[in-house]
């Protein structure tokens, strides 16, 4: 059997009940008290006394801690807010691995400048409009059998009512939807059990396509809405053609969960300003937030969305800009949306892992309500309903299906879940509190004080069939006095906490600049399977093969009339071509394969003064375009440190003027190496290559076929190793032509490439070694 790399094991918790290690960890921590370190110039209790510490911060500090080179339990996608990006940390650690950009252009991802990129943003484009920015709240990650499978990421933009796809086999943005009826949206993304369907719903209500009223019609054209976007799972989008919508009252709808297990075929969206209230303080009435909570309750939207999908196949829909809408009228006629009363201002509505309950709260409400699936399923077999509301949809009164409802404190918001069966917590905005509590028994367990005024939380899996407990992230919405004053915009605070025991336990404060995170989830990381390279040639962001793949020694440049397009190469430490000669206003292309197969070989490219930055991941093609409308001479480079000769990794853009002559006696600079130059460069290369043969033998007298990550190595190694070949021999054929300038640079570049093969067969040699390879018998 293959030999597999070890991965890091969270550290047992001591205040878990009935686990081992609690004692041992508390014992080795008070003898490391008393005890000097051997490794370290100050023992731990010196550590502690110097830095104010306490013994519940050591404990606190090693739960949170991954070693050196070991790695997180768990991954967290959050929202980015305003960035319009997806923020990637690991859990416990709270280290930020990754913004993934979506919604705008990102420099270092080259996003939004390769051309590549550029359409998937042009997807997002509104009413021709580019949109370069976006609002992200809520990520939700693929679910097979209503549990994550670490395959897909979904995002929304509240601002501009639009959803993305990111493929997690690259972390990339693959695809952009615009919601064609919506003028924002705050409910989305949340995928059904096996991710058939994406909802995305309306916020503030609007005419449906985005047609002209005026406010004194808002009853009557104004309106709500969800959306059923159709995936594909199989092409990894969303199928427009294949999804639909459904006309709801401008009651303000929000967030939206599915059914799951006892619910399944069902999904719920609620609602805030039922009142259908329209402010307007410039115009002597009462603000919104005054109009918009008078009522005690608001309404809960239950939704048969699998027979809904059914009615909209069979096309008993109106089309609004060409998409299918069932209109309210047929989904009273069918029974496809009724409503229940929820307490006012709610913002989430949470079903339980086994489907049996949903949990509500409202932020003007101290209370938590639980419904009870079976009791809505029986008033709606029953036809129980109170009463209808304007529009004509069926109200189940509240009482009717109230199983239990719980105060569990001021501003109670969002709800998760935990491994333990009836376990939930709910974040209380107005107290600053996480409450844990029991959903089947109504009995507050625990309450435990945060910074400041939370927002969602998030358990690890929490939304899923099967929690997975351990560890809560509360998303507070302020910071105030946790970390290093920046100036009045401050960053957001995550806070990591411990749920493992009897009592929670807050573990750690993380600052997170960039944007208002709104919500995130969190997945075991042995469910992400993403790929370390491509095929050579891949367009990243269809996962189809580039047409301008171009492979080593198929470099070129043509020249159409006034476009030139340029086929080249990257590769440690070499952009082929070197030089790029065009003419004042050329239209020039440029598509740039990277020829590099081990992991984290990622080579940049930029040309000053031109807005020209791209990323190339090992085996990615992509292209970048521009009109050289500015005479001169403009260096390129790469811009992500590569080798040991990086910074020699350059070029020059020659742009001639119009009408510009080469001076007659213009050279090339002066020759000057000479025979010894040549020589010592030699005897460097013969000395190269006795350490790559010493680094070869390493490898091949330990198991390194047993580690995919050193096969690779050994792959790139050998190819940049045989690349040497052909400059050798032109080394060689020039100092027999007694031509030693020539022939010194190119025993330069034979001794490149061994430097390359070298640097890459010194990191297999240090990972075998770390990993405890064993010598071959």
């Amino acid at each position: 059997m293959a030999h597999c790399p070890k991965t890091s094991t969270p550290a047992p918790n001591p205040a878990a009940p009935g686990r081992l290690g609690g004692r041992f960890l508390l014992v080795l921590l008070i003898a490391l008290l008393v005890a000097p370190s051997a490794w370290s110039r100050e023992n731990l209790q010196q550590v502690i006394k110097r830095r104010g510490l306490e013994q519940k911060d050591v404990l606190a500090a090693a739960k949170t801690y991954v070693p050196t080179g070991k790695r997180d339990e768990f991954i967290a996608f959050s929202s980015g807010g305003q960035s319009g990006m997806v923020i990637v940390y690991g859990i416990p650690s709270m280290r930020i691995l990754k913004y993934i950009a979506v919604f705008n252009p990102e420099p270092w991802q080259g996003y939004g400048f390769e051309e590549e990129s550029k359409a998937v943003l042009d997807q997002g484009r509104i009413d021709g409009r580019d949109i370069t920015w976006g609002d992200t709240h809520h990520p939700a990650i693929s679910e097979t059998d209503g549990d994550y499978d670490g395959e897909f990421l979904f995002i929304n933009d509240k601002a501009n009512p639009r959803l993305a796809v990111i493929d997690l086999k690259d972390f990339e943005t693959k695809q952009i939807v615009v919601n064609p009826i919506f003028q924002n949206e705050h409910g989305g993304a949340f995928v059904s059990e096996n991710t058939e369907y994406v909802i995305e719903a309306a916020q503030l209500a609007a005419p449906l396509g985005g047609a002209y009223a005026p406010l004194e019609r808002f009853n009557e054209d104004y309106r709500g809405g969800v959306t059923y976007w159709k995936f594909d799972r199989e092409k990894g989008r969303l199928v427009p053609e294949e999804s639909f919508s459904l006309e709801l009252p401008p009651y303000g709808q929000d967030l939206s969960d599915f059914g799951k297990l006892a619910s399944s075929g069902w999904s719920f969206t609620n609602s805030f300003c039922s009142e259908r209230y329209v402010g307007g303080i410039e115009r002597g009435r009462p603000p919104f937030e005054a109009g918009c909570s008078a009522k005690d309750t608001d309404y809960l939207h239950v939704i048969n969305w699998k027979k809904a999908a059914q009615v909209a196949a069979a096309g008993k829909v109106e089309k609004i800009n060409g998409h299918p809408v069932i209109m309210m009228d047929t989904a009273i006629k069918e029974g496809l949306v009724f409503l229940i009363p929820e307490p006012k201002s709610p913002h989430g509505i949470d079903v339980t892992p086994d489907g049996e309950y949903m949990v509500i709260s409202g932020k003007l409400d101290s209370h938590t309500y639980v419904f009870s699936w079976e009791k809505i399923q029986k008033a709606i077999r029953d036809k129980n309903f109170a009463d209808k509301d304007p529009y004509g949809l069926p109200i189940i009164g509240l009482e009717t299906v109230l199983e239990t409802q719980v105060p569990l404190g001021l501003g109670p918001l969002h709800t998760q879940f935990d491994a333990v069966d009836g376990v939930a917590y709910t974040s209380l905005y107005v107290d600053s509190m996480v409450a844990r509590w029991n959903y089947r028994t109504g009995k507050l367990l625990d309450r435990l004080p945060i910074h400041y005024n939370i927002g969602h939380l998030m358990t690890m899996h929490g939304d899923t069939v099967k929690p997975r407990g351990k560890y809560l992230v509360s998303l507070n919405k302020l910071a105030i006095d946790r970390f290093n004053p920046v100036g009045p915009l401050h960053p957001q605070n995550h806070q990591l906490v411990d749920i493992a025991g009897d009592k929670m336990e807050l573990l750690y404060d993380m600052a997170l600049p960039l944007g208002e995170p709104h919500y995130a989830v969190a997945i075991e990381a042995r469910l992400l399977k993403p790929i370390v390279r491509y095929k050579s040639g891949t367009n990243t962001r269809t996962g189809e093969r580039s047409p301008y793949k171009t492979r080593a020694g198929e470099e070129k440049t043509v020249r159409n009339g006034k476009k030139v397009e340029v086929f080249g190469t990257l590769i440690r430490s070499h952009i082929t071509p070197e030089i790029i000669e065009v003419e004042e206003g050329d239209e020039v292309i440029i598509h740039l394969t990277n020829l590099e197969r081990a992991e984290d070989q990622t080579h940049g490219f930029t040309i000053s003064k031109y807005n020209v930055n791209a990323s190339f991941e090992p085996g990615k093609t992509a292209t970048v375009k521009f009109v050289a409308d500015t005479p001169g001479v403009f260096p390129y480079y790469c811009t992500e440190f590569c080798s040991a000769l990086h910074l020699e990794m350059e070029g020059y853009l020659l742009v001639k003027p119009t009408g510009y002559k080469a001076k007659v006696g213009e050279l090339m600079p002066k020759e000057e190496y000479s025979q010894a130059d040549y020589e010592k460069q030699v005897a460097t290369n013969v000395a190269t290559q006795k350490v790559i043969d010493g680094v070869v033998a390493f490898i091949t007298s330990h198991n390194y076929k047993d580690y995919p990550e050193v096969v690779a190595l050994v792959e790139d190694a050998t190819d940049q190793l045989g690349r040497a070949a052909e400059p050798k021999k032109k080394a060689e054929e020039q100092a027999a032509a007694g031509n030693w300038h020539s022939a010194t640079l190119w025993a330069g570049q034979w001794w490149q490439y061994q430097v390359k093969a070298a640097d890459i067969g010194l990191r297999a040699k240090t990972y075998l070694e770390q990993h405890g390879a064993t010598e071959s018998k």
